[in-house]
């Protein structure tokens, strides 16, 4: 085996080098995007706006707000169930959001760990 031996389909380094500074500017992007995403909240509301909640980004529950007529001692589960769909639903929403603006940056490629 000589010095000059080559890889077959390896390229050149040049295109190594190419690819890990695009590797780069993505995960720098998909950060960014990340943050962004972080920053904002996303409102739900369900029940005929029996129940309204608001999550942020980071899928941490930020406010509810119930109805008064929402309120009824002897339905009790109705109300539970309301502010589950309630949260769960705005949960979606930061995955669908997350997913979309990622999927913009990979070009709908699927990465580990995303």
């Amino acid at each position: 085996m000589g010095k000059g031996m080559k890889f077959p389909g390896m390229g050149g380094m040049g295109n190594m080098q190419g690819m890990l500074q695009k590797m780069q500017k993505m995960q720098a992007e998909m950060q960014k995007s990340q943050s962004d995403i972080e920053g904002r909240t996303f409102e739900t509301t369900v029940g005929g706006g029996a129940v309204t909640v608001v999550v942020n980004g980071k899928k941490e529950l930020v406010s509810v707000k119930i109805a008064p007529s929402a309120v009824d001692p002897e339905d009790v589960e109705m109300l539970q169930d309301l502010i589950v769909a309630a949260v769960n639903e705005g949960l979606r929403q930061v995955n669908e959001v997350t997913e979309q603006e990622m999927g913009k940056i990979t070009g709908g490629l699927k990465l580990p760990g995303m």
